[in-house]
């Protein structure tokens, strides 16, 4: 059985959605990049590849996967669109691995593009009338602790179970900004971003190369200044401020069968080790990064001292400060360099974007073992666990 590895792992910039750099490049656009790229920086010829399997959320269906593979030239390689809300792209690196390690497959370029800037307004008739609405598609049936606002799924109904105070989230958010204004000032995402050009509505074309959403100037006291989102829920603690971005990028990573990358000579940056995926109530979803957390280390036979990086996507700051409780984490382990409240959520593509920089990070420190963890909607979870020698 062969073992699956990652031989190239890149991401865009991440734009802040509606307002940022990348608010008139669609996802098609945004996947095609980082496509072209991920296969560029592998080492094999694009015919090499069997499939593209990508994340797409909340962008009306299709299959990007496919389209992107088409627009780059790729036509006899197939596309696959996955779905997994928040996961959707950290799913996809499992699904490659999966295949590789099976024997069907021997190249995957797996990942996920997202643009909130350009995402469809999905119109639906109420059955049983001629009437219509706007909403999103269901991925769990609604109940009164349990709607389709993830503000109060994921974020506030975990900061209730685990007794998380607004200044612990607000604390987690300025932490995850000083940590991204850091790591940008100091060149640490250089590696695994793919500068993109951008063409603005006044015909410029502008070359985006620098992560936007996280803000230098944010304070203790701007941050508690901030009002809850739900102000006539007593006590609500959950802001604009310790809450995700709406964002817009992509990321892709290719993973191959490791006798093929010896065969051509190409270094791998990790192998994929585990990769697990968890349900849970959905008005806990934020509990999901904690129990595929769990699912995936128990797959791996290791335990969370084993782990040396942790990422834990900060779709709420609630969530990761819930697993580190939970879990018993050291926090100066976690998300060493910013997450969803400082880097911003590109919903589909934020999975494969926490794999990529674990992968780049364990390899400047010399090898060690990465585990990328998220909540997704609907109640559920996943986690990669990777490792680099």
């Amino acid at each position: 059985m062969p073992e699956a590895v990652i031989v190239s792992a890149v991401r865009t910039p991440i734009g802040t959605a509606r307002k940022g750099t990348l608010t008139e490049t669609p996802a098609e656009v945004l996947a095609a990049h980082i496509l072209r790229e991920a296969v560029r920086r592998s080492g094999l010829a694009p015919e090499r590849f069997d499939d593209v399997i990508f994340g797409e959320v909340m962008y009306g269906g299709g299959d990007l996967a496919r389209h992107a593979a088409v627009a780059v030239g790729m036509t006899q390689v197939p596309g696959v669109a996955v779905n997994r809300h928040c996961a959707s792209s950290l799913a996809t690196v499992g699904m490659a691995a999966a295949s590789i390690r099976a024997g069907m497959d021997r190249a995957i370029v797996a990942g996920g593009a997202q643009s909130s800037s350009t995402t469809p307004s999905l119109t639906w008739r109420i059955p049983l009338s001629d009437d219509t609405e706007r909403r999103n598609a269901p991925t769990f049936p609604y109940t009164e602790d349990a709607t389709d606002d993830v503000t109060l799924s994921v974020g506030w109904n975990v900061a209730q179970k685990y007794g998380i105070t607004r200044e612990q989230m607000d604390a987690w958010a300025l932490r995850s900004h000083r940590r991204a204004v850091a790591a940008t000032e100091a060149g640490v995402f250089a590696d695994e971003i793919a500068p993109i050009e951008v063409t603005r509505r006044d015909g410029s074309v502008i070359e985006f190369a620098v992560d936007e959403h996280p803000r230098p100037t944010t304070s203790m006291e701007k941050l508690t200044s901030l009002p809850p989102l739900h102000p006539e829920i007593e006590g609500f603690s959950i802001t604009a401020g310790n809450a995700s971005g709406s964002n817009d990028a992509a990321a892709a990573l290719a993973v191959v069968a490791d006798d093929l990358a010896r065969a051509e000579g190409i270094e791998a940056l990790a192998t994929v080790r585990a990769w697990a995926a968890a349900g849970v109530e959905p008005k806990y979803t934020g509990i999901g990064a904690i129990d595929a957390a769990v699912k995936v280390l128990e797959r791996a036979g290791l335990t969370t001292a084993d782990v040396d990086l942790w990422e834990i996507n900060e779709a709420f700051a609630s969530v990761p400060v819930a697993a580190c409780q939970v879990l018993n984490l050291d926090e100066e382990r976690v998300n060493i360099y910013g997450s969803g409240c400082s880097l911003g959520h590109p919903v589909a593509a934020s999975g494969a974007r926490m794999v990529t920089t674990l992968a780049h990070e364990l390899r400047r420190r010399g090898g060690g073992i990465g585990l990328a963890t998220m909540c997704a909607g609907g109640g559920q979870g996943g986690a990669v666990l990777i490792e680099v020698s």
